[in-house]
C-alpha cells in the first residue's frame, strides 16, 4: 500500500541505459506485481501441468534476465519480520483479500468474466512457498539476495545510503521516507502494458525519484518528509482525515515540530513511534560478499524452469544467452564471464 505523496514529488522518466549498476530491489513488492499482472485472460494465475502457480517464477526469471542483459545488476531484498506497528495494516489486507475472494467466486458462478478477472487480482497472496521458490531460482541464476531483518524497503534504503547500490527498486514511496537516496519505480512493469478493463495499451517507463532533489525543491528535511507521510497515512498509521500530500507540505513548511502541527489541527495524536520507525528502521549491515553476483548454473536453471515447471526450453535458453552475452550452447564457465 505505502504512502501517497507522489503529487508533491519531482519524478523523472528514465531508461535502463541510465540505470546500469547494482540495484537493491524490494523483492516482496516485485513478486506481488508479477503475481498480480501475469495472469490468464480469465484472471487466474499461470499454472504448470501440476496446477502449481508459476506467475512469480516466470516474472522473476525473464525480468531478471532482462535486467542483466541491460546492465542492471539486481540484488533482491526480502522482507523479514514486520514491525508491530504494521499489524493493523496486515490484518486489514487479509480482511480485504477474504472479501475479494468471496466476490470473485460469486462473479465466476454468475459468469461475469470481466468482473472475475478484476476481483481475482485483489486476492493475491505471497506465500512462503513462493518466496522460497524465488530464492531458489535466484541462487541458480547466481543473482544475490538479502534477507532483511524487517522491512525490505528499509534494508534497500540502507544499502543505497551506504553506497552498495545506485538506487532502490520499488513501487512504494515509503523507500524515500526510509532514506533511500534514489528510488526507481516501474522496474517490474516497464514495457507495453494493457490497461485494466480496456482494449488499449500504454508504454510504461522506469521512473526515477531523487531524494535530495525533492527535499531541496520542497524546502524541507527528510524528517519533515516523514511528517508529511505521517499526516497522509502510512502502513504504520492512519493519518489525519482531510490531509493529503499538498496540505501536509504546507503544514510542515509552516511549523518546526509535530506538536505544533497537531495543535493547529486540534488533534490528539502521538506520531513519535511511527516517526522513529521511518527515521531509524531495523536494518543490518551487508558485506560485499553477500551481494556479489556469481556464475549461473545453466543446467539447473533449465531443469527448474523447463523440466519442473513446463516452460519452453528454447525460450529459457535464449533468455540466458541474451542475459549473459554468450551463445546458447556455451558452457557454464563462459556464462560466468559476465561477472
Amino acid at each position: 500500500m505505502g504512502v501517497d505523496i507522489k503529487d508533491i514529488l519531482v519524478r523523472h522518466v528514465t531508461n535502463f541505459q541510465e540505470l546500469r549498476g547494482r540495484m537493491a530491489i524490494d523483492a516482496y513488492n516485485t513478486l506481488y506485481q508479477f503475481l498480480t499482472i501475469i495472469r490468464q485472460p480469465d484472471g487466474t494465475p499461470l499454472l504448470d501441468s501440476k496446477g502449481r502457480v508459476t506467475s512469480h517464477i516466470t516474472g522473476l526469471f525473464y525480468r531478471t534476465c532482462g535486467f542483466i542483459e541491460k546492465g542492471v545488476k539486481p540484488v533482491y531484498v526480502f522482507d523479514g519480520e514486520p514491525p508491530l506497528l504494521k499489524k493493523k495494516a496486515i490484518e486489514e489486507r487479509v480482511k480485504r483479500k477474504a472479501e475479494a475472494e468471496t466476490q470473485w467466486k460469486q462473479a465466476v458462478e454468475e459468469g461475469r468474466a470481466e468482473d472475475a478477472a478484476r476481483l481475482v487480482q485483489r486476492t493475491v497472496r505471497l506465500t512462503p512457498q513462493f518466496v522460497e521458490e524465488s530464492k531458489k531460482l535466484l541462487d541458480m541464476l547466481g543473482v544475490p539476495w538479502v534477507q532483511a531483518p524487517s522491512e525490505g524497503e528499509a534494508q534497500c534504503a540502507a544499502m543505497c545510503a551506504a553506497g552498495q547500490a545506485i538506487a532502490t527498486g520499488s513501487q512504494d514511496l515509503d523507500s524515500l521516507l526510509f532514506g533511500s537516496p534514489v528510488l526507481v519505480r516501474n522496474l517490474a512493469t516497464a514495457g507495453r502494458r494493457k490497461l485494466p478493463r480496456k482494449n488499449a495499451y500504454v508504454d510504461v517507463s522506469p521512473e526515477k525519484i531523487d531524494l535530495q532533489e525533492n527535499l531541496s525543491a520542497l524546502g524541507i528535511t527528510r524528517e519533515k518528509l516523514v511528517w508529511i507521510g505521517l499526516l497522509c497515512g502510512t502502513d504504520y498509521n492512519e493519518g489525519v482525515r482531510g490531509i493529503g500530500a499538498k496540505k501536509g507540505l504546507k503544514l510542515v513548511q509552516k511549523h518546526d515540530s509535530l506538536d505544533a502541527i497537531t495543535k493547529e489541527l486540534k488533534i490528539d495524536a502521538d506520531f513519535a513511534e511511527v516517526e522513529q520507525a521511518f527515521l531509524h528502521p531495523r536494518v543490518k549491515k551487508v558485506g560485499e560478499g553477500e551481494i556479489a553476483a556469481r556464475a549461473p548454473d545453466r543446467e539447473k536453471v533449465i531443469g527448474f524452469m523447463a523440466g519442473e515447471h513446463d516452460f519452453s526450453t528454447e525460450r529459457v535458453e535464449n533468455a540466458l544467452a541474451r542475459a549473459f552475452k554468450e551463445p546458447v550452447d556455451s558452457d557454464q564457465e563462459k556464462l560466468g564471464k559476465w561477472f
